[in-house]
């Protein structure tokens, strides 16, 4: 059995593995190559491209590096071609997959989506070429199996995969004086954020911040930001970080999910390039940026968005959720949201649906 997959961030690096790992359980001579990270390789896949070299984001960057994508889409384009694979699983990264989506239809070869993008909020037209050229969906939000019914597509819930990867995790300790920062994967996100999460390390005395490093980025690429500050950096163990924090900046995305199922209480914080925000903010259909708020459908973290993001209110909100009736209330909320996700078992769950579809 030989499967594409094609993921481009760190946490579609994470969850990929993981599908491989049990696709193994089921096809014990399983060979996998594609587009992705260091645990996918680690895994035994060969990569045509590594995420560090392709992981753009905002309008801007993009087509900056427009140049570098098309020659990536080439290339995936004729390695399909030429290993032939029996199936290939896109693993959300949209922009790239769903242009490759009707590429790989044309081919005859089977194609899953593992993890949809965000169609929902932004760009609902997509929903049409996924119609056209995928032939199943598994998610792992709650809506958006409702989202998928509606628009007439083949859509299966698998649940969430982070529950699989965090455990069952007991709430830090109050008395704990860590501060997760999580400033993001990208080079563009951690550029921007993490100067100003950094500004609140001289203001609380007493507290130790410590730097969750992206496994996609190198040291050099933190320290020329740090200074000679007394943060401390942690490179490629997020999760060791959030187990012992009692509180966290987290830049908006997976991450955000995260810390929630690690239940630690947190400010979630974004600010894209102003042509970027400009524009996203007249497309996005969405009330909340954050996960944790969005499959809640109501405020439970505080989003600090573009220009809101700045040093005194990104001060006034962590003093806030360091508070133990803020702490108790967030930490509520992380219980609700935890049974909105689903038993837990995605990669076994999703594993299973490819064989049975790819039998049929």
């Amino acid at each position: 059995m030989k499967l594409y997959f094609v993921a481009g961030e760190d946490s579609g690096d994470l969850h990929t593995r993981n599908l491989i790992r049990q696709l193994k359980v089921l096809y014990p001579n399983l060979q996998t190559r594609g587009v992705g990270g260091d645990k996918m390789k680690d895994e035994g896949t060969e990569l045509v491209a590594h995420i560090r070299d392709i992981n753009f984001m905002g309008f801007l960057e993009v087509i900056r590096n427009l140049q570098t994508i098309r020659k990536l889409f080439r290339t995936v384009k004729a390695d399909i071609r030429s290993w032939k694979p029996d199936a290939v699983i896109l693993v959300d990264y949209p922009g790239f997959n769903l242009r490759l989506a009707k590429f790989v239809k044309s081919l005859g070869i089977k194609l899953f989506y593992y993890i949809s993008p965000q169609i929902w909020a932004w760009k609902k037209g997509r929903v049409k070429t996924i119609r056209r050229y995928v032939d199943r969906m598994l998610v792992i939000l709650p809506f958006e199996k409702k989202f998928y019914e509606q628009e007439g597509v083949e859509v299966d819930f698998v649940g969430h995969p982070l529950l699989d990867e965090t455990g069952q995790s007991t709430p830090s300790v109050t008395e704990t004086k860590t501060i997760a920062l999580l400033p993001g994967s990208r080079k563009q996100e951690i550029s921007r954020m993490l100067p100003v999460m950094l500004e609140m390390v001289g203001k609380f005395p007493g507290y130790q911040f410590v730097i969750a490093g992206a496994p996609s980025q190198t040291e050099d690429f933190y320290k020329q930001f740090m200074g000679d500050s007394p943060a401390k950096l942690v490179m490629n163990q997020t999760y060791s970080v959030l187990k012992n924090a009692g509180a966290a900046l987290v830049t908006s995305g997976t991450a955000t999910l995260e810390t929630a199922l690690f239940q630690v209480p947190q400010v979630v914080c974004y600010r894209g390039s102003a042509f970027s925000y400009e524009i996203g903010k007249r497309l996005v259909n969405v009330r909340f940026i954050s996960l944790v708020n969005l499959i809640l459908d109501r405020k439970l973290v505080q989003e600090l968005i573009q220009y809101d993001f700045h040093a005194d209110r990104l001060e006034e909100e962590l003093r806030k959720i360091l508070t133990p009736e803020n702490r108790q209330e967030m930490l509520a909320g992380y219980e609700e949201l935890h049974k909105k996700l689903g038993d837990g078992g995605a990669s076994a769950k999703a594993a299973a649906i490819i064989q049975q579809l790819i039998n049929h």
